[in-house]
């Protein structure tokens, strides 16, 4: 995510914000910003439609705020007790002084990959010199990982030429020929897959345990609405790896303009590879793999400590609870 701290607008009127009052927060009632409508966020949608909140004692807002920026904006001004994003956003604005932190996990793998049309011999990265990928628009996560993968292999952005795209696009230039090679997220990865292209990299296996996406909060949260919301969250990624079919059939409610078989395929791939959490639980070695790449782009200085960073005491509740 090139350019991360240029574009996190809330971080200019922090100053302001962080002046602001107490909220007069409405007990065991929230409102989550989720940075897009993502089926990164399956576990949201899960707790939300599976009564899961309900369950756990909160009443629960969905809002979408279009970027991460803007997100954690509304968590920072108080409009939003939560927001889902990457964690590295948090620690860009925690590092400029915004009282903020994670309290729980929401994806937990390097969700992206890499397809290529059906005749592209790929047998390493080294394969990929010179030719032409299709890839999100910066800053995004899956051409940060994209190009950190090039320099790992020898290469830079320098030896291929970069299409980008707005994300959720990537499918389109790819599939209509203008390139051999593309870098997906779901549900586009899927929807080429079924029109024939193939996947030959995948960062959920390369990378292992990834804290990719997280659920952000202001230190000074309502900590009671916090821990039920945590624990709403805990029951959703139980839940989804008890019956994922109940998870399917989550997603294709929420993406109804999808083909439902693209649904099933992606939802169906995360869970295999581990893209979703088997729990709330952010480790160490998770989050320092995830924010060692922002580290390497110039987007953070230095990992945040993490016994402050992580609300581990949030975790520790919802697991026992559930």
């Amino acid at each position: 995510m090139t350019a991360l701290s240029k574009t996190l607008p809330a971080l200019a009127l922090l100053g302001s914000l962080l002046s602001a009052g107490p909220a007069c927060a409405q007990a065991l009632k929230a409102t989550v910003s989720q940075a897009f409508q993502s089926m990164l966020y399956l576990p949201l949608y899960v707790a939300m439609d599976e009564g899961l909140f309900a369950k756990a004692g909160i009443a629960v807002t969905k809002e979408t705020a279009g970027a991460p920026s803007v997100a954690l904006s509304a968590v920072i001004s108080k409009s939003a007790e939560f927001s889902i994003h990457g964690p590295e956003w948090t620690a860009v604005a925690a590092s400029k002084g915004a009282p903020v932190n994670v309290i729980a996990n929401v994806v937990n793998g390097a969700a992206v990959w890499i397809a290529t049309t059906p005749d592209f011999n790929f047998t390493g990265v080294k394969d990929l010199k010179g030719q032409t990928i299709v890839t999100g628009l910066m800053p995004t996560t899956s051409t940060s990982l994209f190009l950190k993968l090039l320099k790992e292999n020898g290469l830079s952005k320098d030896d291929v030429t970069l299409t980008q795209v707005q994300l959720g696009t990537e499918p389109g230039p790819f599939l209509a020929g203008q390139a051999k090679v593309a870098v997906l997220y779901e549900p586009g990865l899927d929807q080429v897959v079924a029109k024939g292209m193939k996947v030959v990299l995948g960062f959920p296996k390369l990378y292992g345990p990834y804290a990719f996406s997280a659920v952000s909060a202001r230190k000074d949260v309502d900590p009671a609405a916090a821990q039920a919301f945590v624990n709403g969250m805990q029951a959703a990624v139980t839940l989804m790896q008890a019956e994922p079919a109940k998870a399917v059939a989550v997603a294709k409610r929420q993406f109804p303009n999808l083909d439902p078989a693209v649904v099933e395929a992606a939802v169906k791939r995360m869970m295999d590879e581990k893209v979703y959490p088997v729990s709330v639980d952010i480790t160490k070695a998770a989050l320092v793999l995830g924010l060692d790449t922002q580290i390497a782009l110039g987007n953070l200085a230095a990992q945040p400590d993490y016994d402050t960073f992580v609300r581990k005491d949030f975790i520790a509740k919802a697991l026992a609870a559930n």
